[in-house]
């Protein structure tokens, strides 16, 4: 539909800032992937609301996720990177898709009962139904393929169900999408619990690196990272879970493979490799800070890419959201 190029499709929440986590797992892979693809990426606003937002910190921190996008190498002419609160599409397509989704598929969605275990104060529909929203998402521009990680699987197959079951009774109206396995991509873990992935939500601050950490907070967190037993850098995922996950962040941010950093640290302790993986993630982050300061500072050139990219973004929705309207039977508009 945008072109000759397959589409994809991605986005991330527009809540809190940016981990190194969503960085090296997702957002660093992201860049190239214009060559080979068409690609979307949406400030996913509307699904932030599942939980409740101070207004004020939650339109900076959507505008902060759009500057750090352009800031991590995407370039804003070459990706069509939107707001999903700007295109009506979204909300309107999940009302006709959500007719077109039964209450068992819904509640054996896993991640609604792990998030209302968190949120028990708020429980509230928006959750519920969250993963039709989802869906509405990857299906309102024809999306090929759809980047996902293990806790997303559940949510690509429901869309591709609702989009086959809607094509079964109306026709060929929806591209149903496939997962993206990206080629490289590491999972970086807690700092403070290797057992879990690191978490921009998560309340010990110790456990994560943002990516606007200054060098020295992000050293001082290296220091205070979980290790193991014994002082050996060796990559033992299960016998040595805190040292592997300092060692896959190494490598990725240094190119270096398991084995090279297990020779340049042999016969030195734990220490030296944390100070020594420190530096070289603050040594990573600095050219991506240093752009997001300049972007962030000059308001135009933002404004002039979101305005530009908003549009964009709803002229491919339209066209999806018009044929959809006219499959169910919904009036049309006198234009």
């Amino acid at each position: 539909m945008l072109g000759d190029k397959k589409i994809l499709y991605s986005g991330m929440q527009a809540t809190g800032t940016l981990t190194l986590g969503n960085y090296l797992g997702a957002l660093k892979n992201w860049v190239s992937l214009n060559e080979e693809y068409e690609c979307l990426y949406g400030v996913m606003d509307l699904h932030s609301l599942t939980v409740r937002q101070e207004p004020a910190e939650f339109r900076k921190n959507a505008r902060s996720l759009y500057a750090l996008y352009v800031a991590a190498g995407l370039d804003p002419e070459k990706n069509c990177i939107y707001f999903q609160s700007h295109v009506s599409g979204h909300a309107e397509l999940s009302w006709i898709l959500g007719c077109f989704t039964y209450m068992g598929e819904l509640n054996r969605m896993t991640q609604f009962k792990d998030k209302a275990s968190k949120h028990a104060d708020n429980i509230n529909a928006g959750l519920y139904t969250y993963p039709v929203l989802m869906a509405a998402d990857i299906l309102l521009y024809q999306s090929d393929v759809v980047p996902v990680g293990v806790d997303q699987k559940q949510h690509l197959e429901i869309t591709r169900d609702i989009a086959q079951r809607f094509n079964a009774i109306y026709g060929d109206v929806f591209t149903v999408p496939q997962a993206y396995i990206p080629k490289t991509g590491a999972k970086i873990m807690s700092l403070q619990e290797p057992e879990k992935k690191m978490s921009k939500s998560d309340e010990n601050a110790n456990a994560t690196i943002y990516l606007l950490d200054d060098k020295d907070v992000i050293i001082r967190k290296f220091k205070r990272a979980v290790t193991d037993s014994g002082s050996e850098v060796r990559y033992a995922p299960q016998e040595k879970p805190g040292v592997s996950n300092l060692m896959e962040i190494y490598s990725c941010v240094t190119g270096k493979g398991h084995g090279e950093i297990e020779k340049d640290f042999a016969g030195k302790g734990y220490g030296d490799f944390k100070m020594a993986a420190g530096e070289a993630v603050a040594e990573c982050l600095a050219p991506l800070q240093e752009k997001y300061k300049e972007l962030m500072a000059d308001k135009a050139y933002i404004d002039s890419m979101i305005k530009n990219n908003d549009e964009k973004a709803q002229y491919y929705a339209n066209k999806t959201l018009r044929k959809v309207q006219k499959k169910v039977g919904l009036t049309e508009k006198i234009r």
